[in-house]
């Protein structure tokens, strides 16, 4: 007899399913075996890897009237795009679910499975038990028979657990907002199986020549600052610079200079001199080419980990992914041959959604302007209504800062040292934008004053933020713009994904795709479209636009803002191959 909690779970067959797999770095997954349950029947299947390999589909229903449950969904289903089976229509992800019921709170156990289990009052396995065992299945085989045995055993431990788990948790499960959820780990694990197309063999001759390049670079940037000593970063010498240079630098509570990443890009808008810099100290101190995960084949392949942040939104590895790592490293992104990329984004995304989930029409106006900062220095007349982008670039680039920096709450003090304005300036913009879109702003502060009250606030499709006992408005603040743009990309992702375009990855506001060349305009109109139409889902109508960057083999992949330090390599790399010549 089915567990009572199963009863409100609407399909005649509930398959809980785990795969054990090996993978390597930027490699696709290899599954050892499966093991499914039918909850309603109890009905248990157990397959082991060589038998796997010999199926052309899963040995359990995959229609509508099958509810596929896994934690961590995307594993499962990358197994199923190894092995060439279709995905599940119905699928619910208890990870995700797990994790949205404490979002914003501490989890009483963490986000994994023994973690889940311990919030619910179950027992598991032990945490040493399961690491013993993961080693087994990632040591690789042959294994002995009864090796595989205790691998077996081990997969259905985690299925027994979905199956003591899922009718606890199916009481506080919205199951339509849940399946959403669970469709766009169908579309996660497509774009984990597709990867970034890289240039192999340049990242492997960066990786050989990296240190000889590390010391070329410092004498080719640190000429300009002559602030390193070797490849050492000496801050006396960077504060000489800073006064010789007459630059203001933010400070850390102990007084200190703050050399944080983000100190040097946030200096960097208004002294754009600093960019160089911050990306040579980006490539001495902070990237590591041999963690750059890249398969055999030359694809970028990460875990995207999905829904890892309070928004929602993926936090792949940094280190790992290429679109984490220094902006010039993208330069190794290339098309094959006989293909294109697309780099396909929204049109400052998060400024629409803002304008059409408050309604203020002064915003909305601004966002069709197709420049909504220099529009909102037009509405305040602090530029004329001929300006453009290139004759007010100065003027537009104080006037994003502000447009985007509201949106994250961000204080007088911090927008007058990312504008490079004394603080009185930064204070009058900032009072100039709560008169100009005053309906905004009493959007949005309703909505904190609401989740303050009500202890939660939530996107429109339900992912929620709870309020701890220490809540930060300017999280509040900014959270319907960021998780409802999260919800829009998984939206985008999963409609692209079923409508066969290739989504090589998701990039916070945009997405790589990749196509053959005589397909390539086609799938970039249908790349639109589908981001299009997940803005009117999710605004109700509104539509935002989107802009595309096309390269086409043998071009590769440029960043503006990584285009001085690719040159710089690229020639200090020229210069090594001629002494070895």
């Amino acid at each position: 007899m089915a567990p009572a909690g199963l009863d409100r779970l609407p399909y005649p067959r509930i398959w809980a399913v785990d795969f054990e797999f090996g993978v390597q770095p930027g490699e696709r997954p290899e599954p050892v075996c499966l093991v499914a349950r039918e909850l309603r029947s109890g009905e248990l299947i157990r397959v082991w890897q060589d038998e796997l390999y010999r199926l052309d589909r899963p040995p359990y229903g995959t229609g509508p009237e099958d509810l596929f449950v896994a934690y961590f969904a995307s594993a499962e289903l990358g197994c199923h795009r190894v092995l060439g089976w279709p995905m599940p229509e119905r699928i619910l992800d208890l990870y995700v679910e797990h994790k949205a019921q404490y979002n914003g709170v501490p989890a009483p156990a963490g986000y994994g499975l023994l973690g889940a289990l311990t919030a619910n009052g179950l027992e598991s396995i032990g945490a040493l038990e399961k690491q013993e065992m993961r080693a087994l299945v990632l040591r690789g085989g042959p294994w002995a028979e009864s090796e595989q045995n205790a691998i077996l055993g081990y997969c259905q431990t985690d299925v027994d657990a979905l199956a003591r788990l899922l009718p606890i948790m199916a009481e506080r499960i919205d199951l339509p907002r849940a399946l959403l959820r669970g469709r766009y780990m169908a579309a996660v694990a497509a774009m984990e199986h597709i990867g970034v197309p890289v240039d192999l063999p340049l990242l492997e001759e960066l990786r050989g020549r990296w240190d000889e390049l590390k010391i070329g670079l410092v004498e080719k940037i640190d000429a300009d600052y002559r602030i390193y000593e070797g490849t050492t970063f000496k801050l006396d010498r960077f504060i000489d610079y800073l006064t010789r240079s007459n630059i203001a630098w933010p400070r850390l509570p102990s007084g200190r200079l703050s050399l944080s990443d983000e100190a040097f890009r946030d200096r960097g808008r208004a002294h754009p001199q600093l960019g160089p810099l911050r990306g040579l100290r980006h490539a001495l101190s902070q990237m590591r080419l041999h963690e750059l995960a890249v398969g055999h084949d030359g694809r970028n392949r990460v875990l995207l980990s999905p829904f890892g942040s309070r928004s929602g939104r993926n936090t792949p590895s940094n280190s790992k992914f290429i679109f984490g790592s220094s902006a010039w490293l993208r330069g190794l992104i290339r098309p094959p041959p006989g293909h294109g990329l697309a780099y396909v984004d929204w049109s400052s995304q998060e400024i629409g959604i803002a304008a059409a989930l408050s309604g203020d029409l002064r915003l909305i106006d601004a966002y069709q302007s197709g420049d909504p900062y220099l529009t909102f220095a037009k509405q305040i007349g602090a530029a004329p209504s001929d300006a453009t982008k290139a004759s007010h670039k100065t003027v537009r680039d104080q006037f994003k800062a502000v447009v985007l920096g509201v949106n994250y709450g961000m204080a007088e003090n911090t927008l007058a040292d990312s504008i490079g304005q004394p603080v009185a300036a930064a204070r009058d913009l900032l009072r100039r934008h709560r008169e100009t879109y005053r309906r905004f702003w009493w959007w949005a502060e309703s909505a904190v004053d609401l989740a303050m009250s009500q202890g939660e606030i939530q996107t429109i499709f339900g992912w929620p933020l709870r309020v701890g006992m220490e809540p930060n408005p300017r999280t509040l603040l900014n959270f319907p713009m960021q998780a409802n743009a999260a919800e829009m990309m998984r939206l985008a992702c999963c409609l692209a994904t079923e409508r066969g375009i290739q989504v090589c990855a998701p990039v916070h506001d945009a997405m790589l795709i990749c196509a053959p060349l005589d397909r390539l305009e086609a799938d970039i109109d249908a790349m639109r479209a589908a981001m299009a139409e997940a803005s009117r889902v999710v605004l109700d109508g509104f539509e935002l636009g989107t802009d595309a960057e096309v390269i086409r083999s043998p071009d590769r992949y440029e960043d503006p803002r990584g285009a001085v330090m690719w040159a710089t390599v690229m020639g200090l790399l020229e210069d090594e191959r001629r002494v070895v010549a």
